[in-house]
């Protein structure tokens, strides 16, 4: 599946089957055990990726990529960043700018449509957390070698780690119809994504960081450095 297709699979689920699922997960509702554990991971691997960035983050220009209902961004906005936070969804975009306290609206500019459009400009940092969690190996590599262009310091990101667990949910999932159920995840290792940004020409560093298992939440997080 190409990057279009696989992008335009994760705009349906995500704008038109799990809007209000996301919305419940990404807030303080109350919600499942099995989701509790979720929300519980996303937390923590959230921690992770902001523990990668500079304390003071005044006139750092960050860019959210895939930023759901908001979360990071808020985050980020908090510690002094200017922040361009997109999303592919527009109905999880509205609710993040819903979201947004006043007094941080100025430093977050939301857009919805594509991560990877090279409008969206330059940046300091790039935060993609469980965004690019969907894309085979070539796929990623070239997503995440374009950002590496556009960004001065690093490219934090998320991958589902090639366990033996998430490889047999996989293999499971491929047999069954998708419907209203979530786009597939790619599993994936540190070197086998080294390799594909090799063979894309990439000169940008990678470097896996800690994984997060919570229950049902399991991600890998890793940092590409131009």
């Amino acid at each position: 599946m190409s990057y279009e297709s696989t992008l335009a699979s994760v705009e349906t689920y995500f704008d038109k089957t799990a809007t209000t699922k996301w919305e419940r997960l990404t807030s303080d509702a109350p919600v499942s055990k099995i989701r509790e554990t979720v929300r519980k991971g996303r937390d923590q691997m959230r921690d992770q990726l902001r523990s990668r960035l500079p304390t003071d983050l005044q006139g750092v220009r960050i860019l959210d990529a895939g930023c759901g209902t908001g979360q990071m961004a808020q985050e980020l906005a908090m510690y002094g960043a200017d922040v361009v936070a997109v999303d592919i969804s527009p109905s999880l975009v509205d609710i993040a700018r819903q979201r947004m306290p006043q007094n941080l609206q100025c430093r977050v500019t939301f857009k919805a449509g594509d991560m990877l459009s090279k409008e969206l400009g330059h940046f300091d940092h790039v935060i993609a957390m469980d965004s690019l969690i969907y894309y085979s190996a070539p796929d990623l590599a070239e997503a995440l070698d374009g950002l590496a262009a556009r960004t001065r310091e690093s490219v934090l990101f998320t991958v589902a780690p090639r366990t033996p667990m998430l490889m047999a949910m996989w293999h499971i999932g491929k047999l069954f119809p998708r419907s209203d159920r979530s786009p597939t995840m790619v599993p994936h290792t540190a070197p086998r994504l080294s390799k594909a940004l090799f063979d894309q020409r990439s000169a940008a560093h990678l470097c896996p960081l800690n994984r997060i298992t919570s229950g049902f939440y399991i991600s890998q997080a890793m940092e590409l450095t131009p």
